[in-house]
């Protein structure tokens, strides 16, 4: 019977993420993220391939991330009037990290984030806050101007950063409440799909319960 449960079910891991106080930057690229904020590699829990470097990093003005794509032969394929089936980054915050409910609350977040769609020539980046399926409560949803987003195409790929700022992630209280549920899905029509843990036979999508916690140190 467990053959049928993928490892990713099974364990649920607290993963640490660095603070960065001169977060977000001035200038061309927001968080210029190195190595050392890189996610922890989930490994074989994860399904789905490997082909995005993830980093993340925190302060009390929000919450930053990096991810780099590589081993692409075409460019990214995105539509801004279709984010859900783009090539681009999905991420689910709870900034209370209830780990126990199937339903989102009003601390639940889902960010839609694009290397290229926007503007007439579609070249820059998107990033949108997109509602929750079934949710319980919905969170108060963000104006895409406050989100600070940078990609850079590039021949084998793209490097894409988003800054969420701390006034659009409702109960972000990093002091406090220094765990928040965490959950990403990066997309991409010519090298598949990669997930932190389980794939898209579970509903991350909606169900807070499936998201791992971060831990902000």
């Amino acid at each position: 019977m467990n053959e049928l449960i993928p490892p990713a079910f099974l364990f649920r891991m607290a993963l640490p993420v660095r603070k960065s106080a001169k977060l977000p930057r001035n200038g061309k690229e927001p968080l210029q993220l190195s190595a050392e904020y890189a996610l922890t590699d989930t490994g074989e829990l994860a399904q789905g391939k490997r082909f995005g470097d993830i980093r993340l990093a925190w302060n009390e003005k929000g919450v930053g991330c990096r991810v780099e794509v590589t081993g692409k032969r075409f460019a990214p394929r995105c539509d801004y009037a279709q984010l859900l089936n783009s090539d681009g980054l999905n991420l689910w915050l709870d900034t209370r990290s209830t780990q126990n409910i199937h339903r989102a609350s009003r601390f639940c977040h889902h960010f839609c984030v694009l290397p290229t769609g926007a503007l007439k020539d579609r070249t820059q980046p998107v990033a949108r806050q997109l509602p929750i399926a079934r949710a319980k409560e919905e969170a108060p949803q963000a104006d895409s101007k406050q989100i600070v987003a940078y990609s850079e195409v590039r021949e084998s790929g793209y490097v894409l950063e988003v800054w969420l700022p701390a006034e659009i992630l409702h109960g972000y209280e990093p002091e406090s409440n220094p765990r928040i549920g965490f959950y990403y899905h990066l997309r991409d029509h010519e090298l598949g799909d990669q997930y932190l843990a389980v794939g898209a036979e579970f509903p991350f999508d909606h169900d807070p319960s499936l998201w791992w916690p971060l831990e902000l140190v």
